[in-house]
């Protein structure tokens, strides 16, 4: 997996790019490899914004969350995109359930 953080209007450090690295490493036990993850963090006056643009299987998952912390910022937008990520495996597997069962049905008709 790869993960670039960019800080914009903020001094980079080591622990928030481990900690957003840590936080969205994560998503690879839902995805399948490659993944690319692009974070951006922003501080805008008293504002921490934390975006992410997440590759995986030939679909795109964004997120965007702000507070005045940037951990709590970081943490509610891998929320965001683990319930986005969830959603998008069930509704495959709804969708491959469904078609199984239509199969079966139109196979016992016959």
């Amino acid at each position: 997996m790869r993960i670039s953080v960019t800080f914009r209007h903020t001094e980079p450090t080591d622990a928030l790019k481990e900690y957003a690295e840590t936080k969205f490493g994560k998503a690879k036990k839902y995805l399948e490899e490659p993944l690319q993850a692009e974070v951006v963090l922003t501080v805008e006056k008293f504002r921490h914004i934390a975006e992410i643009n997440l590759r995986a299987d030939g679909t795109v998952f964004n997120g965007t969350e702000s507070s005045d912390n940037m951990y709590s910022s970081i943490d509610l937008v891998a929320d965001k995109l683990e319930r986005q990520i969830k959603k998008h495996k069930t509704k495959g597997k709804s969708k491959a359930v469904h078609a199984r069962n239509a199969a079966q049905q139109s196979l016992g008709k016959e």
